[in-house]
């Protein structure tokens, strides 16, 4: 299976009051193992970026009005997430601001989903941490992520710590221990796959012989007569 971890890093929180990307950082995953396949690029958002966005990624427009626009990499963007299934920590927020991206290009390139399916991992640390911070921080220090290194935010670096957070959530680092060395990545993927399908053995009911339950009944008899008929093992129906 591909995966890519993506994030975005933007001039503000709201897409609607046409803010824009300013940087997009995916890291491809093949068999749940990081690959060297990566996309990042930072964009001239055509705007000023907000200074509460600032303080946390600490970019600003003069920083970035030589990169070049969403426009100028779109179709290489396009190509790296086709086919593959997106993962993304609060999916909403940066789908909206690259479906937007897209929209502004030409309503030809229509929107992210039409180019690949999208998981939230926001979403499934709330069903498995139900009332607790699950934020990408908060995560991190749940699953001993190392992110001392991070004083700003950056979609790249964002990217490679939701990858570790990921495994975490789903299972653990690699592939389960089910990966043939030296195997193709098609055939290793049906390895894993068929490891994770395989159904656990029968479970082995034993039945007691009829001297077992003799010797049992014999116990059971000395029990209640030594408790003045209290035994509760007589007394019920189980």
């Amino acid at each position: 299976m591909r995966q890519i971890i993506l994030d975005t890093e933007t001039t503000g929180l709201a897409v609607e009051d046409d803010h824009r990307i300013i940087e997009i950082g995916c890291i491809e995953l093949r068999n749940r193992r990081v690959t060297e396949h990566r996309f990042h690029c930072y964009l001239n958002p055509e705007r000023e970026v907000d200074a509460g966005a600032a303080a946390v990624h600490g970019m600003t427009w003069d920083k970035l009005r030589d990169a070049p626009r969403f426009g100028d990499v779109v179709e290489e963007f396009v190509a790296f997430v086709r086919g593959a299934e997106v993962i993304i920590h609060n999916a909403a927020f940066d789908v909206g601001f690259l479906d937007r991206e897209l929209e502004r290009v030409g309503v030809a390139w229509g929107r992210l989903s039409d180019y690949c399916s999208v998981f939230d991992t926001l979403k499934l640390a709330r069903e498995m941490h139900p009332g607790q911070r699950n934020s990408l921080d908060a995560l991190c220090k749940r699953y001993d992520v190392a992110n001392a290194h991070r004083t700003l935010h950056g979609a790249l670096l964002d990217a490679e710590l939701l990858a570790e957070v990921y495994l975490a959530l789903t299972g653990g680092q690699g592939a389960l221990g089910f990966e043939v060395i030296g195997a193709t990545d098609a055939a290793s993927e049906e390895a894993v796959t068929a490891a994770r399908q395989r159904a656990r053995p029968p479970v082995v009911r034993l039945a007691p012989s009829a001297e077992e339950l003799a010797v049992h009944a014999a116990r059971l008899a000395v029990i209640d007569q030594r408790s003045g008929g209290r035994c509760v093992w007589l007394a019920s129906d189980l």
